[in-house]
């Protein structure tokens, strides 16, 4: 046996951290073209806040990409230079994008052209380095570690925007075009170094071998083939309904605390401390439950997923009565306890994903992912259009701001139920027993091959 064929050893607690190290270089380097430049463009240069929620909304779109990213990976057996090569992309894009808003202050359509351009980059430079990321967590991590591993993944990659924010807010001071430019260039050279020097040897020279190009599939037939799953169509659904009523209230939390509560914009924005401490807070309490410390004696990442999504419903609960009750009802709880609940069931749900990526046909690991992130950033871009959207609908019919915010956040709770129905419905004995087929069934047919 080769060594390219012999199953790969799994990775320790060091490169998991390892690993986190590239999820935090990543989010260094998104972190300023989502923050930052959207400050400059809008206080800096007067730009009307439109344009860089369309240039958000563009990366987001660009991952629909994902599932092609991750058939390549597929295909060609390795994850690491898909990795390294999307960094590349989402840094150069990045330093794009820093270029393109010093630009604007002097040539405002090229600038906006090469702002468009730079985004497009940052959305496939994400697609291309996350997704196959994810698949080499899947593939290296062992089953009873996979929700801790989700975890400090996921909070290094916190610690990565709260760093480099920081830092940079520092370094950008007093502000310049010139700067700005120079920064986001020492930033994001330093986080590829970083990444690169994290990747090295993790993936081991056990990796499968590239498939031959008579046997290659289409990338259309192998994505057909993942969607015939029902585990891995029941988790893209499950992941779209779910991360877009997670992300359809963080637009609206605020202003309605400001109008239904009376809080003045300083304690409306400690509120979304509050929300982001209960999600770190529900991270760490899955992690600790599911780690093998624990002995997984308080519950299965698919338990904690289904009680998350349920947990989530009740607490858009509390927003609804809430809206009725006024002041005197515990809001900054209400929006705690929301925050453990989202916290806890997205990180669950990361380390189901890394479970059920190995379920079903082999060398599809990459296109499941690819699709189950795609699923997320398209939740995402909607997410905050429907939430608004549906506020402004509901202000428009309704006319008072407390039932109008009620039934928004009722629509929301009711998305958290429906998720967790599909959430349950993903450890079925027919989902498992068609998993188990599809593990050991043949090579895609000569008809779907590349022609």
């Amino acid at each position: 046996m080769s060594a390219a064929n012999q199953p790969q050893a799994p990775i320790g607690w060091f490169g998991i951290f390892r690993l986190g190290l590239v999820q935090a270089a990543l989010g260094a380097m998104v972190v300023l073209t989502t923050s930052t430049l959207n400050r400059v463009m809008v206080v800096e240069l007067a730009l009307p806040a439109l344009l860089p929620g369309m240039l958000v909304a563009l990366h987001y779109m660009m991952q629909v990409l994902r599932p092609r990213m991750g058939f390549g990976s597929d295909v060609g057996g390795r994850r690491t230079p898909w990795i390294v090569g999307g960094m590349a992309v989402l840094a150069l894009g990045s330093i794009g994008a820093a270029l393109a808003t010093a630009w604007m202050g002097t040539a405002r359509t090229p600038g906006l052209l090469l702002a468009f351009a730079s985004f497009l980059l940052i959305g496939g430079g994400v697609s291309a380095a996350g997704t196959s990321l994810l698949v080499l967590l899947a593939k290296r991590v062992p089953e009873d570690r996979r929700g801790p591993a989700a975890t400090i993944v996921w909070m290094m990659m916190i610690m990565g925007f709260a760093v480099t924010a920081g830092v940079a807010g520092r370094l950008l001071e007093p502000y310049s075009p010139e700067r700005l430019v120079a920064v986001m260039l020492a930033i994001c050279l330093t986080a590829w170094l970083l990444a690169c020097l994290a990747l090295r040897g993790v993936e081991g020279t056990g990796a499968a071998e590239p498939v031959a190009a008579e046997e290659r599939p289409d990338f259309k037939a192998a994505l057909r083939e993942v969607w015939a799953e029902p585990a891995a169509r029941r988790f893209t659904i499950f992941i779209f309904v779910s991360m877009l009523s997670y992300s359809a209230q963080d637009l609206i939390l605020e202003p309605f605390a400001g109008s239904v509560f009376g809080w003045t914009p300083g304690r409306t924005t400690s509120l979304s401390g509050v929300q982001h401490g209960g999600v770190l807070a529900g991270m760490l309490l899955v992690a600790l439950a599911s780690s093998p410390i624990a002995g997984r004696r308080f519950g299965s990442l698919r338990s904690w997923t289904v009680g998350g999504c349920l947990a989530s419903a009740v607490a858009m609960a509390g927003l609804v009565i809430g809206a009725q009750v006024g002041p005197a009802w515990p809001l900054a709880v209400t929006v705690f306890a929301l925050g453990v609940a989202n916290g806890a069931f997205s990180i669950a749900a990361i380390g189901s994903m890394m479970q059920l990526a190995g379920q079903g046909r082999e060398r599809r690991e990459g296109v499941r992912m690819g699709l189950w992130g795609a699923a997320q950033a398209v939740a995402f871009g909607l997410g905050g259009v429907l939430g608004t959207g549906a506020s402004d609908l509901a202000h428009a019919l309704i006319g008072s701001s407390a039932p109008a915010y009620a039934s928004v956040f009722a629509l929301e709770g009711l998305a958290f139920v429906a998720a967790a129905v599909l959430a349950a419905r993903l450890g079925s004995p027919a989902a498992r027993t068609h998993a188990a087929a599809s593990q050991s069934s043949p090579r895609v047919a000569m008809a779907t091959k590349t022609r």
